[in-house]
């Protein structure tokens, strides 16, 4: 419900900035840029479901040969002592276990064209589970919000994107972005086992929570002993290695268990193209929704109004330069990437808003992209509180940016 809401909202917003355009200022072409955006908001959707088809074929062939092999079901089993207690509806052992670590690894890794696929997976997996096929369960809200945190350890896209514009530095950027991330899956899940009454206080969770720390600690502090022109070379190996990796064991897996890999993977990869294809309606409806409010100047006086009020208050504003990647990375990961660039364009990639929007754009997901794909592959249309929790996760994500960017760069 929250959901249908805030998508109507989207248009009732945009056509009421738009007509105030028209007649207090004489906008006479902001209705046809509205037009052009929905249009070509449509046909990105399109795109982007395409696209996925290839990569949904090759990692759901991929987790086909592991299903087969057994190799999930033992990932599975080791995974139970800490998942049950964040999924407590889930049978102990059951194999979606192992499909939630997997999408987790590729997302801590900022694999994103693999995470997508083994996310679709494990939400087809959540879905088998489920009594009410239209209604999200508990533990796909779970799953979601984590997604839509975003719990990411190297950030290799941003830190690209910053070489390519010339910072002197592009990793400087990664301490930030981890430290912000971890804050908001930490929220999130936060939230999500306080709505689902679940108990994060025990010796399980706790372990997990030192061991996490411990592994991040480490992280920063191995990067921080290492050369910054060295930085995003190692993390980008060390990524590509672990996930071809991953294909290498999945189909070693195979072999030892003699079965036929190449089949199992084309049987597999049968289920990329009908997933692909069922996910385009959502993403056009989001996706439209989303272009309409941003062509329609509505995104633009939210930020000035932000602005205003904060400065009102003598609060430091340079923050809210960063806001409209902030607000559109909850609606839109390539419309967030867009504004990250032309900011780091504009001010250029070492200022502190240049820094700051890539720090605010790796702090989490993209809350309504996940949303959409994710519940339309598996056709949930009641999403329950999803959305809230997710947004709260967002929000946290964003504030925990931004005070990271005032510690580290002001």
């Amino acid at each position: 419900m929250v959901l249908n809401y805030i998508w109507i909202a989207f248009f009732i917003i945009a056509f009421i900035v738009a007509l105030g355009k028209v007649i207090f200022l004489g906008d006479t072409q902001i209705f046809s840029q509205i037009m052009n955006s929905t249009f070509d908001s449509s046909k990105t959707a399109f795109e982007i479901s395409l696209g996925l088809t290839g990569v949904l074929s090759l990692w759901l062939g991929i987790m086909k040969i592991g299903e087969d092999s057994g190799l999930i079901k033992t990932l599975a089993r080791w995974l139970s002592p800490v998942f049950c207690k964040l999924f407590p509806e889930i049978p102990k052992g059951h194999p979606v276990f192992g499909s939630i670590f997997m999408n987790m690894a590729a997302n801590m890794m900022g694999l994103d064209n693999a995470a997508t696929p083994l996310g679709l997976k494990a939400m087809k997996e959540l879905q088998e589970l489920n009594p009410k096929k239209d209604t999200a369960s508990n533990s796909m809200i779970m799953f979601l919000v984590i997604n839509t945190s975003g719990l990411i350890i190297i950030p290799i896209s941003i830190m690209v994107y910053r070489a390519q514009l010339g910072a002197a530095q592009p990793t400087d950027i990664f301490i930030p972005i981890l430290l912000s991330t971890f804050i908001s899956t930490l929220v999130g899940i936060t939230t999500v086992s306080i709505s689902q009454k679940i108990n994060l206080i025990n010796k399980t969770m706790l372990t997990l929570l030192a061991v996490m720390s411990i592994i991040f600690g480490s992280i920063v502090y191995l990067f921080i002993t290492m050369p910054q022109e060295k930085m995003g070379m190692y993390s980008t190996l060390i990524a590509n290695i672990i996930l071809f990796s991953v294909i290498v064991m999945f189909i070693c897996s195979g072999i030892r268990k003699k079965i036929n890999c190449y089949d199992s993977f084309v049987n597999g990869a049968k289920e990329g193209f009908t997933t692909a294809v069922r996910i385009i309606p959502y993403l056009v409806a989001f996706l439209v929704g989303i272009a309409v409010f941003r062509a329609s100047g509505a995104m633009d006086f939210l930020v000035g109004g932000i602005g205003h009020i904060v400065g009102f208050f003598g609060v430091d504003t340079r923050f809210v330069g960063a806001l409209p990647t902030g607000l559109m990375k909850s609606l839109s990961g390539s419309g967030a990437n867009g504004l990250m660039i032309d900011t780091m364009k504009q001010l250029g990639p070492d200022s502190f808003v240049g820094r700051m929007c890539c720090v605010v754009r790796g702090a989490s997901d993209t809350t309504f992209y996940i949303l959409a794909v994710y519940f339309g592959s598996v056709g949930i249309s009641k999403t329950r509180n999803a959305v809230t929790c997710g947004l709260i996760a967002d929000f946290s994500g964003l504030i925990a940016a931004i005070c990271m960017s005032y510690i580290f760069f002001s």
